[in-house]
């Protein structure tokens, strides 16, 4: 089986997307990377891909001011002209609209740092602290036009301890993204992913049923 073409977007240093790229230094590995797209030319990621030697390109959404549809026809080209099957957002800062996104149903993922439908958005780590939150992770959803509203495919747990703060939580929860985000983009490129009614099966198994989800740290 050849192995899928995969792009991932990026607005940073891209350590997710190091995860990927390292995943899929197996051969065996279902999908591989191909590309590496960024909205930001000073992204650090960027040089981590090219060292791979990996393709990347940049899309600079200052050049198109408020056109977000411009912004994202640039995005599409890119992706059509790498012959990208799936996309990994991976720390990519710009909210994609519904037209973008339903050109990608159940190819396109992302990695969320927090145990969603908890603590959407941003500053999730000082939140659930703020919240008193007793175990905090991250999950791996498929894009919607919701914000971090797609239907979950995998969730990687940690627990909250009392002398925790943004920092040192933000760390634990970061390992565990670096675990389940190619566990899943494995499963999504092996085929064993569906969605049923606006929930993941993983091989047919409800997600919540199926052990996709990590016990704490």
């Amino acid at each position: 089986m050849s192995r899928k073409r995969v792009a991932v977007l990026i607005s940073g240093r891209g350590s997710n997307m190091a995860a990927l790229i390292d995943a899929a230094k197996d051969k065996t590995f279902p999908a591989e990377i191909v590309l590496v797209l960024s909205n930001r030319p000073d992204a650090g990621g960027l040089a981590t891909a090219s060292a791979t030697g990996i393709a990347t390109e940049v899309v600079e959404h200052t050049q198109y001011g408020k056109d977000r549809a411009a912004f994202e026809a640039a995005l599409q080209a890119a992706l059509v002209k790498h012959r990208i099957e799936i996309v990994c957002l991976a720390g990519f800062m710009r909210l994609l609209t519904a037209g973008f996104v339903d050109r990608w149903p159940e190819r396109m993922i992302n990695i969320h740092p927090a145990l969603l439908p908890a603590f959407k958005g941003l500053d999730t780590h000082q939140r659930a602290l703020d919240a008193g939150a007793k175990v905090h992770g991250a999950t791996v959803h498929f894009v919607v036009p919701e914000m971090d509203a797609g239907p979950i495919i995998m969730q990687g747990v940690v627990a909250v301890s009392p002398d925790d703060n943004e920092q040192t939580l933000g760390q634990r929860v970061l390992a565990v993204e670096h675990r389940i985000y190619p566990q899943a983009l494995k499963m999504l490129a092996e085929g064993r992913v569906r969605v049923i009614d606006g929930r993941c099966l993983i091989d047919g198994v409800p997600v919540s049923d199926a052990g996709t989800t990590a016990p704490p740290d």
